[in-house]
């Protein structure tokens, strides 16, 4: 057989597919490393829809110390989880106030008569006259949240704005700096950011 036979010329190799990906790919972003980086990692929490590309090693050792609820306490780790069964999206309770019960038969009554259009029922006040007759509705508080307005000086009714505006008057009022330096009001102070804490995460302000 010659040196250079025309056989030789005939054969194909088959390209590899993750070779020519590889080649593609951007270098792993894991600090020394030259590998390709072929495989995405989340980056974390408030960064949905962002990855780091690392190679198949750092991607296993970055997966094993990965933490999506890393600095949460518990109490909002349980939160969330709860948001999380309806896709965080606002959920409204089923039913109604008293007043939207069906209106009564009338049919005894002749549309001619004023008396039928007296007594004619609107459950869903489209007419907008019961609008003033409608008492406000209280909130229903949780223990935690009966206990920072309280911290706060408010009580159940108080708006976003009055417990913006009772916060900032007692941080300047129990603030290191504003008793020159006097340290006696600290534990207040503390209280009092807890308080508005707890009442900005339940959506209060």
């Amino acid at each position: 057989m010659k040196p250079y036979s025309k056989y030789f010329e005939k054969i194909r190799i088959r390209p590899d597919p993750q070779a020519e990906a590889k080649s593609r790919a951007p270098r792993c972003q894991w600090d020394g490393c030259d590998e390709p980086g072929m495989h995405r990692a989340p980056v974390g929490r408030h960064a949905e829809g962002q990855y780091f590309r690392f190679c198949v090693d750092h991607a296993r050792q970055y997966n094993k110390g990965y933490n999506y609820f890393s600095g949460l306490s518990d109490t909002e780790v349980a939160r969330y989880q709860k948001e999380a069964l309806t896709g965080h999206r606002p959920t409204w309770k089923m039913g109604g106030s008293s007043e939207t019960r069906a209106a009564a038969d009338f049919s005894t009554y002749r549309s001619g008569r004023a008396a039928y259009h007296n007594r004619m029922g609107d459950p869903f006040n489209m007419f907008g006259e019961q609008q003033a007759a409608r008492k406000p509705r209280e909130k229903r508080l949780k223990p935690l949240e009966a206990k920072a307005l309280e911290t706060l000086g408010l009580g159940a009714q108080a708006t976003g704005e009055q417990i913006k505006s009772r916060y900032k008057d007692l941080v300047k009022q129990h603030h290191p700096d504003a008793n020159g330096g006097d340290r006696g009001s600290e534990d207040r102070l503390r209280s009092v950011l807890e308080a508005y804490r707890l009442l900005k995460q339940a959506g209060f302000c």
